[in-house]
């Protein structure tokens, strides 16, 4: 039997991560986009999501009327769209030699769930374990930005006068600041494999970051794993 490694040798699985308002959708589109030019086969997908079914599970985790959902319910929910996210859409396409660009993955299970929730983080890991089959990014980026300007962000764009945030969105900071002091340890516990990207400046200046940083490891940084 292969191993997850040798499953997926031939594509490469790239995460952005981040809190809340810190531009992971803007710069991922915009990063296919550019990737695209200089030759590479990308797919954009995100997390929860990327499949019918997973997207279904979605609507249910950031339905703002949720609000009484269990903890536990929510680590679940998050499990089983990406088991069925990695079985139909990310496991094809690495095996077929494509660029996985995700939006989240187990990182922010682990932030948000562990760090944020307060629950176990091994029994979130061997969550993870069995959602992914053990295959994880070979690259994970963080998008790093204080969660107070990152809230002040999802509220300045959005329109119609009505409160449009979704569940998560509208925990209170300390939680946003849980899950942000979660990304930084899981990135200093493992940094061979995270980069961390200073999400406070300007897009033209995290953009330009984070394509240096994407590219480099496409040219250089596999080959050294």
């Amino acid at each position: 039997m292969e191993t997850a490694e040798r499953q997926i040798r031939k594509g490469i699985f790239i995460c952005i991560e981040g809190p809340e308002g810190a531009g992971k959708s803007t710069h991922l589109n915009r990063l296919r986009g550019a990737l695209a030019t200089e030759g590479y086969d990308a797919i954009l997908t995100r997390e929860p999501g990327g499949t019918a079914i997973s997207d279904s599970i979605r609507t249910l985790l950031l339905d703002a009327s949720n609000g009484n959902m269990a903890s536990l319910t929510e680590l679940l929910l998050y499990a089983a769209a990406r088991a069925q996210h990695m079985q139909e859409l990310i496991m094809p396409s690495l095996q077929a030699g494509r660029v996985v660009l995700c939006d989240r993955f187990t990182a922010s299970t682990i932030a948000y769930q562990g760090y944020g929730r307060g629950l176990d983080i091994q029994l979130i890991k061997e969550l993870n374990d069995l959602a992914t089959g053990g295959v994880y990014p070979h690259l994970t980026i963080i998008l790093d930005l204080d969660p107070a300007l990152g809230l002040e962000r999802v509220n300045r764009f959005r329109h119609g006068g009505q409160d449009s945030r979704d569940r998560l969105e509208r925990e209170d900071i300390s939680f946003h600041q849980r899950a942000r002091k979660g990304f930084l340890r899981l990135a200093a516990e493992e940094p061979a494999g995270y980069r961390i990207i200073d999400a406070s400046r300007s897009v033209e200046d995290v953009f330009a970051s984070l394509f240096a940083t994407v590219t480099d490891y496409l040219r250089h940084g596999r080959q050294e794993s």
